[in-house]
């Protein structure tokens, strides 16, 4: 690692199958947590290249527990997180109602790291039970139309780097890593970043692969469509720079999709809203959001056909009974 770190302190970059064999390393113990935050340093000073992300992604697909889901055809609602915006969970509220609307979901989520409340954390306040098995996954999909894929479950290999990415408690590359390595490989995704860089990576890296995607790039710097801004979307079609005005919806301020200051709150307010009484700027926000998910997966869908799915399966409780039976059937 030393011989690493001086190449990268002299701005050199690391090819693929480098990058690969040194995630590796890290994961099965070779460098101490010295070395180990000095890299992961190195990543939050300078932009990430095409082949370093591309190594550190097969690395982490190499190591994971993949599950096989390909029956259900899932799609999963991701993003990187990392955008320090306080949201309330925008993307977890919108798979349940893209759940809602009769297409299936394998949600990938952690627990927050460089923010308060991450997935993992407001799902685990609602009492959804985390496993990795694969019975029990298959059940929760088929009944409930989403089954929550915890990360730390599927990447044991990444116990030697969680205690690290805690302590330093600020975005590291793990955050560019998590949307790309759904241990169910699904064949449709839904990505959000913070970064528009990113985003481009992310467009090179999934142009190869067989999944059907949309990359989402909030302009004013949010991981999802925030409605506070325009967005960029990146598909296999191109790139298109799309404002709330574009499909007839009203911009909103920051304030309004505030996510509170604790998990509790967050589990407060993502009950409040799949429960049809969230405020008209929350449930802009999620269908929005869903009706991208839908369009994701039929691309002749037209945006208002999409939302109006997305706001009969909010409003009309079809979201709110799959997170019920997520929560009550899907008990392991």
């Amino acid at each position: 690692m030393k011989a690493i770190l001086n190449r990268l302190a002299q701005h050199e970059t690391l090819e693929s199958l480098e990058a690969e064999k040194i995630l590796t390393g890290i994961t099965e113990g070779q460098y101490n947590p010295s070395q180990i935050a000095a890299f992961l340093t190195v990543f939050m000073m300078r932009s990430i290249t095409l082949k370093e992300l591309e190594g550190f992604k097969l690395a982490l697909q190499k190591l994971c527990l993949s599950i096989d889901l390909r029956d259900f055809s899932p799609i999963d609602l991701c993003g990187t997180g990392g955008d320090g915006k306080d949201t309330f969970n925008i993307s977890t509220l919108a798979s349940f109602v893209t759940a809602g609307s009769g297409v299936k979901v394998a949600k990938h989520g952690n627990y927050g790291v460089s923010s308060g409340c991450g997935s993992s954390n407001v799902l685990e306040q609602l009492g959804i039970k985390f496993s990795n098995d694969t019975d029990f996954l298959k059940r929760c999909i088929d009944e409930a139309g989403i089954c929550n894929l915890h990360a730390p479950l599927f990447h044991p290999a990444m116990k030697n780097i969680a205690p690290i990415r805690r302590e330093l408690g600020v975005k590291t590359f793990f955050n560019m890593l998590g949307p790309l390595v759904n241990p169910s490989s699904p064949q449709n995704l839904m990505l959000g970043t913070f970064n528009l860089e990113i985003a481009r990576l992310y467009n090179y890296i999934l142009q190869d692969e067989k999944s059907q995607y949309g990359i989402i790039h909030g302009l004013d710097g949010y991981d999802e469509i925030s409605l506070t801004s325009g967005f960029k979307l990146f598909t296999k079609s191109g790139e298109q720079l799309i404002n709330p005005e574009d499909n007839g919806l009203e911009r909103i301020s920051q304030s309004e999709i505030y996510g509170g200051n604790s998990v509790k709150d967050a589990a407060k307010i993502f009950k409040n809203i799949i429960e049809g009484k969230g405020t008209k700027a929350q449930n802009s926000v999620v269908l929005t959001n869903a009706a991208y998910a839908l369009i994701i997966i039929d691309r002749n869908l037209t945006f208002e056909e999409a939302y109006n799915t997305a706001e009969g399966s909010l409003l009309g409780g079809k979201a709110s009974q799959c997170l019920r039976k997520l929560i009550t059937n899907c008990s392991s």
